[in-house]
């Protein structure tokens, strides 16, 4: 795969987004951080970091933002966002209109999104939905037709701590993961083509530092390829009952991707 140097991370602001920054720096990358405010953000982030002012939820704000990356990480979310709607509109709508924004390009992606995903008649989706919209999100990337890898942490900064992670799939687990360590696996992902076309929940615990990323991706089976869901998903988001929104943009990235 074409070599990665130059990374948009969406959500660099953030309190994950801003160690997604530092791994990337630390790993010889050069992040490019999607902010609102750009004062801002250089206010929180390492100095030097380069910043792109852009809006997720306003496309035309986001194509000087993707022209010159050859590596997305979303990070985002809406969790500071109390309106029912801003799942839709941050959380999906805004990994929608990245990759409108990129038009034909099809960059190295890596979509951080939860655990509990797919588990629809948890608490969290009361209201405003909060885990369908993330979940539709990921099949947005799925069948964008980009190299991609899907990371569902567990709960942030909680549990015992420590740097020893350990991943699973279907859904099923629970357990925290440090932001640190969530971090610089998100970037791992982005540089080993052992984690492409795959989808996994994450957790950091006590015990030996991982150090060894290529085994810890190859644990992980991969999606089916052109499959919407993740590979030992629950099918319990039928596409045909889906809103017309996303409907839509499913068909458009599908269409898109058979005239490539």
């Amino acid at each position: 795969m074409p070599a990665i140097e130059r990374v948009l991370v969406v959500g660099a602001t953030g309190r994950t987004g801003r160690h997604v920054v530092e791994a990337a720096a630390a790993r010889g990358l050069t992040p490019v951080a999607l902010a609102r405010d750009a004062s801002r953000a250089r206010s929180v982030l390492p100095p030097g970091t380069e910043t792109v002012t852009g809006d997720l939820t306003d496309p035309a704000t986001l194509a000087g933002a993707a022209a010159d990356v050859n590596a997305v990480v979303f990070v985002h979310g809406s969790d500071d966002d109390g309106r029912p709607e801003s799942f839709e509109r941050v959380d999906y709508g805004g990994v929608a209109n990245v990759l409108t924004a990129l038009g034909d390009r099809r960059p190295r992606i890596v979509l951080q999104t939860t655990i509990f995903v797919t588990r629809r008649d948890h608490p969290f989706n009361d209201g405003g939905h909060a885990l369908d919209w993330k979940r539709r999100s990921e099949r947005l990337v799925r069948l964008s037709g980009a190299p991609y890898t899907i990371v569902r942490p567990g709960w942030l900064d909680a549990g015992e701590g420590g740097d020893h992670l350990r991943i699973e799939q279907g859904d099923t687990g629970e357990g925290g993961i440090g932001r640190g360590v969530l971090g610089a696996l998100l970037v791992e992902a982005l540089l080993d083509d052992t984690a492409v076309g795959r989808t996994f929940e994450a957790f950091s615990g006590p015990g030996a530092t991982t150090s060894d990323f290529t085994a810890l991706f190859a644990e992980a089976e991969p999606d089916v390829p052109g499959a919407p869901d993740a590979v030992e998903d629950t099918d319990n988001l039928p596409p045909g009952a889906e809103p017309a929104r996303v409907k839509d943009d499913l068909a458009h990235l599908r269409a898109a991707r058979h005239s490539h």
